[in-house]
């Protein structure tokens, strides 16, 4: 039997156009992550039922949303080391399951605080895993010229519907049947995991860096099925070395030191700015003098113009990876200065308009920080690259929530809760746009051709 030519999977896959099984994909990841956001905003809400009834502190209410970002944390950061080995697919659905099952346990068990952190906890393990591995996932599959945008429909587009719908359900069902209500509606991930299980393939890339040549020839024609004929006889490459490395030293390595360095630093600032906004956004503003209804609304305002403002980034983004670090400090200035503007100014229409401006320029630039770590590592820890940014901007997305609380108590007032935000969104733009001082964005130097 003659030879087949040898392909390169990256390239094959950047090439691609978007087909009917891209855009299948980009749906179920979508709503995978649309139910991550969910359970991740959904504290939120919880907070205002719960603060009297168990007799917590300020300090002690922003817990019930840190304490999800806790077991975050660790999900991160350890699960990029077990997709990096065993393969995308099986370990997302491990995660989903996780939330599956913590789910419905927090709204049948969680009976005052403790019993609340703890579930969240553990919950907080698999929420780790979903939206690291899934923006892992997409721009592994994604066609290069779109993978930006790709990403931002596939995952962004879901985690900010999530926290929307986690709103609604704030405002609308909560004051009928309870806080629990969040919990039994986010156990409809139930019959979505049950749909992964049949149609979520594993990573081409992962197919191809284990030499499942087999498997990897059947997605291709999947994906590029008018190369079918090509894919019979050939072999195989990635264009990346396939030895096992310790993920942590090669993220730490010179090639990627300042890299990962500024990456982390600056997803540990926004983080911090992003979950001190959405965890307290309601009660503040309630406390502002805004209607309960306003209030909760407010969050859904913000998740929905973070899609916005993350797909407009993304769209610049794709125009020149250079730019990249570039329009992700300009995002975070703009916010850093609105939402620092609310100290100085309290009405109905300025709070709508900072709300819808933190959204936008605030958390919509983080999810281009995602693709933009994604693209920033090859194949083999790419998945421990984007978990271990998330993972310690969790550190920062832990002590958000805590941290706002413990300023209320400490000035009796929401000021400088807005100035810790508003400081930490304008020296994460410093640091994440020092990479642009080297003339090409870390991405472009750093990452390697695939």
């Amino acid at each position: 039997m003659a030879l087949g030519p040898e392909i390169d999977v990256h390239e094959e896959l950047a090439g691609a156009s978007v087909t009917s099984l891209h855009k299948t994909l980009g749906v179920l990841v979508t709503l995978i992550t649309l139910f991550d956001g969910y359970d991740t905003f959904n504290p939120a809400y919880v907070i205002h039922y719960v603060m009297q009834p168990w007799g917590l502190v300020p300090s002690q209410a922003g817990l019930l949303v840190s304490s999800g970002l806790v077991g975050f944390l660790f999900g991160a950061m350890g699960h990029g080391m077990v997709a990096d080995r065993i393969g995308r697919r099986s370990t997302l659905l491990a995660g989903l399951w996780i939330v599956n099952v913590l789910t419905l346990l927090t709204a049948m068990f969680a009976t005052n605080f403790l019993s609340f952190c703890i579930l969240r906890f553990v919950t907080g393990l698999g929420l780790g895993i979903l939206l690291p591995l899934g923006t892992t996932y997409i721009n592994e599959l994604a066609p290069q010229r779109v993978s930006n945008r790709f990403s931002l429909w596939g995952v962004t587009l879901g985690w900010s519907l999530g926290g929307v719908v986690a709103s609604l359900v704030g405002v609308f069902l909560t004051p009928q049947y309870g806080w629990q209500v969040l919990y039994y509606v986010g156990a409809l991930s139930i019959p979505l995991t049950l749909v992964v299980h049949v149609v979520l393939p594993e990573s081409p890339k992962f197919l191809a860096a284990r030499g499942r040549i087999e498997e990897l020839r059947t997605l291709l024609s999947r994906l590029r099925p008018e190369r079918r004929g090509t894919y019979e006889n050939a072999s195989f490459r990635t264009g990346e070395k396939s030895q096992r490395k310790n993920t942590i030293a090669a993220l730490l390595a010179p090639r990627y030191r300042r890299v990962s360095l500024t990456i982390w630093l600056t997803a540990f600032l926004t983080l911090f700015a992003i979950f001190g906004l959405v965890g307290w956004i309601p009660t503040v503003m309630i406390k502002r003098g805004e209607t309960f209804a306003s209030g909760f609304g407010f969050g859904a305002l913000m998740q929905a113009m973070s899609f916005v403002g993350g797909l407009t980034l993304a769209m610049l983004a794709d125009r020149g990876t250079a730019a990249t670090p570039r329009l992700l400090g300009a995002w975070w200035i703009i916010g850093g200065i609105a939402v620092g503007a609310l100290v100085f100014v309290n009405g109905h229409a300025f709070n709508f308009t900072v709300v819808a401006i933190a959204g936008f320029c605030v958390i919509g630039a983080q999810h281009v920080l995602n693709n933009f770590t994604a693209n920033s590592y090859e194949t083999n820890f790419r998945a421990s690259g984007v978990g271990m940014e998330l993972g310690v901007g969790r550190v920062g997305g832990i002590l958000g929530p805590y941290v706002i609380g413990w300023l209320q108590q400490v000035t009796g007032g929401p000021e400088a809760v807005f100035w810790a935000i508003s400081g930490a969104a304008i020296v994460a733009a410093l640091v994440i746009g020092s990479l642009a001082m080297q003339g090409k964005a870390a991405q472009t130097s750093a990452a390697p051709a695939e």
